[in-house]
C-alpha cells in the first residue's frame, strides 16, 4: 500500500495529458461503496445534518478496515 488512502483507485501513467493527478484515492472509493447500503437503511433519516456526518465517518471507519485487512 502506498500510503494510507491506499493509492489511486483507478490508476492511471502519469502523461502530458494527466500530469500526476490520479483523482480519487482508494480510500474515498470504498468508502462511497460502503456508505451506500447505509444510506439506503437508513432512508430519509440519512439525510440529516447528524445522520450524514456519522454515516460518513462510518464509512471511513469501514474503509481504513477494509485496507488495513487488504494489507
Amino acid at each position: 500500500m502506498e500510503d494510507k488512502t491506499g493509492g489511486a483507485a483507478f490508476p492511471v501513467p502519469a502523461t502530458e495529458l494527466h500530469g500526476t493527478t490520479t483523482g480519487m484515492s482508494l480510500r474515498d472509493y470504498l468508502a462511497a461503496k460502503a456508505m451506500q447500503p447505509m444510506i439506503a437503511y437508513f432512508g430519509e433519516q440519512a439525510f440529516s445534518d447528524y445522520s450524514m456526518n456519522e454515516i460518513s465517518e462510518e464509512a471511513y471507519r469501514m474503509a481504513d478496515a477494509m485496507l488495513k485487512a487488504r494489507g
